[in-house]
């Protein structure tokens, strides 16, 4: 019967999957050499009418296969999302600008008003920013609301490219009546440093548009961030702010506490592993407690908060009616800082909204925290102090690696190993895989499995990275669904229909009076769904409903 109930929900989507003018060839795994391998995207592509969509993630695109794809392109003046991450895994360096380059001018050919561009985890660096930086700054993005560019390598060379194109595209948008207003700004993971998120902040200030920025393990400092912090005042409309693991210290954090202040859009605040210290979070819980009515999320993890500053976060968000969760963990607390905090928010009755305290660090010696501060300004006065001939020194290092790196294979970024809300934000096989032999466990802790909506979203993110090809990543999604669903339909208040109405909903198949924009359905939703539907914990009668739906 799951069979079955699997083939129909295939079907269903199969009759849907068209209707937004989407053709797909997502984790496909197809090594594209030269236009003859292509023959099929190709001619698939010239016989959609109205194609505004094209995913290629997941295969491996060469300069001639990417050269007869782009003229396929050229006459599709209705095109708007480019889904085109993970992209060139195994191609030489040098081959990437070019297919870049082929791509973005046919699309300039076509007319093409992109919305979309998405070239996350390629790994292009530098050259790679430049392949797309004639397209940057034509007509073709003048509409652009969401641009990508999670773990490619920029560096603060493709920073400053990157930042440079988008003020020259909002200015001539402009001068054209139509200013570029970018939503969403994806740059994770691509060393960006102090300058590459300077120049960036300039371009985040002058479109003042931005709902959503996501800048996590950029090695940025306070001077970066205090220049982000300025920028940010002069979105009003932003949403979510992701900055995890750079380093704010006292100075960064209190100049972003003052642009905080302005945002009273922003919902998900994420400071996690950021070093904002006692005295940056107790400012930081200023701005919150003065402003900032529609918080849902605040994460100060791994900070160095003392109780004292904890305590006065705990009391900032005690009048956030919208707060679904705060974030404390790994921080400097001690057993009875823990208990302190605990004891805080049951008071509040929010104690449900705290995140675990397992991973806190203990009391922090005030002399060791007196050192490291000395030692953390004694560094940034160092790097205030580099004089330009080391500057120009580090330059030419990095020009001679990037010659030598057009020789070799596109390289595998070494990132430190992400947590659970790195994957369930941005979802890969590798992140599940480097969460550990406890992945299950770990994320059966972050997901709240008392809201059915949001365990179904969990449910997708996890599955979206199934591989049957792979045993390990298999292994690794299936332990970790069974083990969240089962936690989900033991606990009493988790109300299994509510679920089965939620996947239903993102998967497309059932409308949402709440507008909800339903994910891309890929064969690991479909083969994850059909091991669930088998196992005891899932009730035989929400296999009922599922089957009940599906067959009408």
């Amino acid at each position: 019967m799951a069979t079955d109930i699997v083939a129909q929900l295939a079907d269903s989507l199969a009759k849907t999957g068209v209707e937004d003018g989407e053709l797909s060839y997502k984790g496909q795994g197809r090594k594209l050499d030269d236009a003859q391998s292509v023959e099929e995207i190709v001619k698939e592509i010239q016989d959609f009418e109205g194609l505004q969509a094209l995913r290629l993630e997941g295969n491996t695109v060469g300069v001639e296969a990417a050269k007869a794809i782009a003229k396929a392109l050229e006459t599709k003046s209705e095109f708007k999302r480019c889904y085109w991450s993970d992209m060139f895994t195994g191609r030489l360096r040098s081959e990437i600008p070019p297919s870049l380059n082929s791509l973005g001018d046919a699309l300039m050919l076509a007319g093409a008003r992109l919305t979309v561009l998405d070239l996350s985890d390629n790994a292009f660096g530098p050259d790679g920013v430049k392949g797309i930086e004639n397209l940057l700054k034509s007509t073709a993005c003048y509409t652009l609301q969401e641009l990508r560019l999670n773990n490619c390598g920029m560096g603060i060379g493709g920073g400053k490219i990157l930042a440079a194109s988008l003020i020259q595209c909002h200015k001539k948008s402009s001068a054209d009546g139509a200013p570029l207003s970018l939503k969403v700004f994806v740059a994770g993971r691509n060393r960006l440093e102090n300058d590459g998120a300077t120049a960036l902040a300039q371009a985040f200030q002058l479109m003042g548009s931005l709902e959503e920025v996501h800048m996590p393990q950029n090695g940025i400092n306070h001077p970066g961030v205090t220049a982000l912090a300025t920028a940010v005042q002069h979105n009003p409309q932003l949403r979510i702010l992701n900055l995890n693991d750079n380093t704010f210290t006292e100075r960064g954090a209190i100049a972003m506490a003052q642009g905080l202040k302005h945002l009273r859009s922003i919902q998900v605040i994420n400071f996690g592993d950021c070093l904002v210290r006692p005295e940056g979070a107790i400012a930081i819980a200023e701005s919150v407690s003065e402003g900032i009515p529609i918080l849902k999320e605040l994460n100060l993890s791994f900070c160095e908060i003392t109780e004292e500053a904890a305590l006065a976060v705990a009391h900032a968000v005690k009048d956030k009616v919208q707060l679904e969760k705060l974030d404390l963990n790994g921080n400097c607390l001690g057993n009875d800082g823990c208990k302190a905090l605990k004891d805080a928010m049951e008071e509040m009755n929010m104690v449900e909204l705290l995140g675990s305290l397992s991973d806190d660090d203990g009391d922090l010696d005030d002399d060791d925290d007196d050192e490291d501060e000395d030692e953390d300004e004694e560094r940034d006065d160092d790097d205030e102090e580099v004089n330009e001939e080391e500057v120009e020194e580090e330059e030419e290092e990095e020009e001679e690696e990037e010659s030598l790196g057009n020789n070799l294979s596109t390289p595998v970024s070494a990132p430190r190993p992400p947590d659970v809300s790195s994957f369930l934000s941005f979802p890969s096989p590798d992140k599940l895989l480097k969460l550990g032999a406890r992945r299950a466990l770990l994320i059966e802790q972050q997901v709240d499995v008392t809201d059915a909506a949001k365990t179904a979203e969990a449910f997708l993110k996890i599955a979206s990275v199934y591989k049957d090809e792979n045993n390990d990543v298999k292994d690794a999604v299936l332990d970790s669904i069974d083990a969240l669903l089962k936690k989900a339909f033991s606990t009493p208040s988790f109300q299994g229909y509510s679920f089965v109405s939620s996947l239903l909903v993102l998967l497309g198949l059932l409308k949402s009076e709440d507008k909800v924009k339903p994910v891309l359905v890929v064969p690991g939703h479909l083969h994850t769904l059909e091991h669930v539907v088998r196992q005891d914990y899932f009730p035989k009668e929400n296999v009922a409903v599922l089957e009940a739906f599906l067959s009408r």
